[in-house]
Order: structure tokens, then sequence, then C-alpha cells
């Protein structure tokens, strides 16, 4: 490759660097594997393993590195997956905020959606996983901070939960393809386990992935040792909630079913009943009334001794 005239040699190979001039002749320890040769043309052969370019190689190993390279005006390296080390660990120096916000997984969802519209009535922080951001932000302005990522994304992940006390998820998934969950104090999962369990045929076909994330979420939910609420309910339909009243007796679940809005409704007002392990339970539409969901949270808890 041709290039401008230098009055001198340099020659990097694998054991040193030496470097000789009409005058003087330096030597420098180094790994890398480069040999320039510069007299009227330029020739040199590049074996190294990261592909720069031939200004960053010689700022790199002549002026010192990264560092001296700002002086110079040359771009910093990034890592191959774009991130900035520096970023990070300023990252990292940010101050623990209040744990005050819920975070909503799937708020792209019919219930994820009632469950966000209820948070905002009770003027909760809110942080919401969804999928296309824009729509989000049409949908709710300032009044919730909507994220698109992959949960199983170490970095987006501990964003999406940084000053997060509780996280409901309101369909299965979530919390097979997260990591640690760090720092979190409640999660609500809302499961139809039940009813995937009760299907059969061709249903069961269908619903076989939903059910192994089912079964993968609510088991992994009960090994975390964060406090948690799994809420199974019946078949979930679009009926208006406020409706009809409740049961919550074992085994209802399989063959019954729940409004979609009286599902989002009961994972918002299990917010205030923190179980010291774990609470799970069966609720579909039926003939009893609940006027408070504490005292019924608190029955539930002492039915199952959690």
């Amino acid at each position: 490759m041709a290039g401008t005239a230098f009055p001198s040699t340099l020659v990097i190979q694998t054991s040193h660097i030496s470097f000789t001039s009409q005058k003087k002749s330096f030597e420098l320890a180094n790994p890398s594997s480069l040999i320039f040769n510069f007299e009227k043309k330029v020739l040199f052969r590049c074996s190294a393993k990261k592909k720069i370019s031939f200004v960053d190689q010689i700022l790199d190993y002549i002026e010192g590195g990264p560092k001296l390279r700002k002086w110079y005006g040359a771009p910093d390296l990034l890592p191959k997956d774009g991130s900035n080390e520096e970023d990070e660990e300023k990252e990292d120096e940010f101050p623990e905020e209040a744990r005050d916000a819920v975070l909503v997984t799937d708020g792209d969802s019919d219930i994820g959606q009632m469950v966000i519209l209820s948070l905002i009535v009770k003027r909760t922080r809110i942080k919401a996983l969804v999928k296309d951001k824009r729509n989000a932000m049409e949908s709710f302005g300032t009044y919730v901070e909507s994220m698109a990522g992959d949960a199983s994304n170490k970095k987006f992940l501990k964003t999406a939960l940084r000053g997060v006390r509780s996280i409901i998820c309101p369909s299965e998934g979530f919390i097979s393809n997260a990591g640690s969950l760090k720092g979190v104090q409640h999660v609500i999962l809302l499961s139809q386990l039940s009813v995937y369990r009760g299907s059969g045929g061709i249903q069961a076909l269908m619903k076989g992935n939903a059910r192994k994330l089912a079964e993968q979420d609510e088991s992994m939910l009960m090994a975390s040792g964060i406090p948690y609420t799994i809420i199974r309910t019946g078949v979930l339909q679009n009926t208006p909630g406020g409706k009809q009243g409740f049961q919550f007796e074992e085994g209802c679940a399989a063959n019954g079913s729940l409004s979609k809005e009286d599902a989002a409704f009961i994972c918002v007002e299990a917010l205030e009943s923190i179980p010291q392990t774990g609470l799970i339970f069966e609720v579909v539409n039926g003939e009893e009334k609940v006027s408070d969901w504490k005292k019924c949270f608190s029955r539930l808890m002492e039915k199952t001794g959690k």
C-alpha cells in the first residue's frame, strides 16, 4: 500500500519492537506481531486480533494508549458490543435512588395497560417494559417511564430495576428470562397455569409453550427469596370489571373465568399486602363481594400459612 516517505524504519515483531532512525536504535518489549517498513513507500502487515486503524496502533504502542489518544484528538476505541467502560463505571457511581416505583412488565398487553391505568389513578410512580416506546408515550405521556429492551440483558435489566420496589407481571415470560431481581421487595405474578394444565387436545398443544413459561416463572419466583404473590386466574375475558363478585376456592381457576379488568385490579390491590415469604391463591368471578382487599389478602395468607 502506497504512502508518504519517512526517514526511518519501524519494525514491530512478536518478541520486541525495534525503532531504527538514521543515527540511533531503540527496542521496546511488545507481544504484538506488526511489521512496518517506511522508505519512499510504506508497507505494513498486521496480524493482531483487533483490527484498528494505523494511527490508533501507533498511539497505543508508542504514545501510551487510550488516555493519550485523547490528547491527539483521536476517537476512543469502544468494545465490540458498543459499550463504553468509562460510562459503565460512571453509571455504577450513581447513588441508589429511593425504591418507590412499580415496574409493570408487558405494558403493551391489555391487562398491562389496565394495571398501568389503575396505578396512575393511585398516583404511583410507574416504570413499564414495552415493545413500542412511542405508542406508550402517546398513551400515557409522562405518567409512565416506558422502556423498550431485552430483560435478559443485564445492563438493561439493571436500568429497568433502578428505583423499583415492586414488580407486576401481567403475563408469563418475564421471570423466566430475567436475571437477578436484587433490591426488589415484592413480585406479583398473574398466572394462568391452572388453565394451561386443564387444557386438552389442540388447546394443550397451542398453549404448550405458555404453560412451560408459566411453570418456570412460578418455580423461579418461589426459589428467588423475594416475597411474592402468585394470582392463579381462570380464563381471562374481555368483560367489564367491578360487575361481579369473586371466588377463591382451590381448584376454581381450572373451570372458571375472570374479567381482565378485575385481574388488573387485584394485581394493584396486592401491592399493599406483602407476604412474609409467598402467597399463592386462585380466583375467578363468583358470588363473593370484596369490600376490603387488605382483609381479603390477610385471610388468604392465614389460610395458606404465609
